[in-house]
């Protein structure tokens, strides 16, 4: 699995051996519960999956996630205490191969109203550099209807025993597509309508508004994207490369899936040729991850630098206080490198 770095596996078998420890005296719960004041007690994993349940659980939930801000979802180490806790949760809610800590102490804890984000949507492979000139249908060219009827195909295929988040090569940066999240976000809305029944026709009316937002926001994207001097943009790593297919671009990813790889001398003269020839006219870099190697890519090339938040967690250094205000500021960060019209 492309993702930062792994945990030692020492470290992480000696976590998970304490927490069920704890986990050997909790039970599982299908229902609002004990500690949460009669709420849902939601665990999710990082921020995008935290944004999910906060929008469409509403108060209805009590919502934890294991990722504080500020910290680099990729390198989280659990504490003992986490792991625990986690038997007690009403309601797991998770991307699996982001976080190999997580997805082990998860499959611990053995909750009954666990879901995995990577199995609401069609997960693909992206390297180093991704993208396409497909538009909005995007995706290997399908419509959105026919999107839409694949993603079912591989949740059908998860209950088989398919598990995409293990799948080789597979990028789980799912939630920078609008649209995608989207399909996520219907999962999620019906994750919670079973788990609290009581409440069904709140989350239902909670998910259908999220979905408008992301669509407002996936025409916002379309339209403000439609006409550009380039299309090419590089950036710290392939994180983007769900929005670069959905909107026709070509993603330069400086050290591919892995940011804290350092690029190769043949890496950077690629970056070099191709930022001349591609028009290119900045260099992005991001908010939880060193910014070093772009800078320094840069300044050799005589570009600008700017920010393309992966939307790995919000902190005070966002630009925006939530999901749909930081993704707002990567299409304006986008706009302006790629020359719209």
């Amino acid at each position: 699995m492309n993702v930062r770095r792994l945990i030692p596996s020492t470290a992480l078998a000696g976590a998970v051996t304490l927490g069920l420890v704890s986990l050997s005296a909790c039970g599982t719960s299908d229902a609002a519960g004990k500690d949460s004041g009669g709420k849902l007690d939601v665990v999710a994993s990082f921020y995008p999956m935290q944004y999910l349940a906060e929008q469409i659980g509403g108060d209805h939930v009590a919502v934890n996630t294991l990722t504080k801000p500020g910290v680099e979802p990729h390198d989280l180490e659990l504490k003992p205490k986490q792991i625990g806790e986690l038997g007690e949760a009403d309601v797991i809610l998770y991307l699996k191969g982001i976080q190999p800590a997580v997805d082990e102490a998860i499959a611990q804890a053995g909750v009954k109203n666990t879901v995995d984000a990577a199995t609401l949507t069609k997960l693909e492979a992206h390297g180093t550099g991704t993208g396409g000139h497909e538009g909005e249908a995007g995706h290997e060219g399908e419509t959105a209807e026919e999107h839409a009827e694949h993603a079912g195909e591989g949740h059908a295929e998860e209950e088989a025993g398919h598990d995409h988040g293990s799948e080789a090569g597979a990028d789980p940066h799912v939630w920078l597509d609008p649209v995608k999240y989207a399909e996520v976000a219907k999962g999620v809305g019906t994750a919670l309508e079973k788990a609290d029944p009581d409440h069904a026709a709140d989350y239902k009316k909670n998910t259908d508004a999220l979905v408008k937002k992301l669509g407002d926001l996936n025409t916002d994207f379309v339209n403000g994207l439609k006409n550009t001097t380039t299309k090419t943009f590089i950036t710290t790593h392939s994180a983007f490369g769900y929005l670069a297919e959905r909107y026709g671009l070509d993603q330069e990813g400086i050290s591919g899936v892995d940011p804290e790889s350092e690029p190769s001398p043949a890496r950077i003269k690629e970056l070099q040729d191709k930022a001349k020839k591609e028009k290119v006219t900045t260099i992005f870099f991001e908010t939880l991850a060193s910014d070093k190697t772009a800078k320094t890519l840069a300044s050799d090339t005589g570009l600008r630098t700017d920010v393309l938040d992966p939307l790995e967690g919000i902190t005070d250094k966002s630009q925006g206080d939530d999901y749909i205000e930081v993704m707002q500021s990567n299409l304006t960060a986008l706009k302006k490198a790629l020359g719209a019209k």
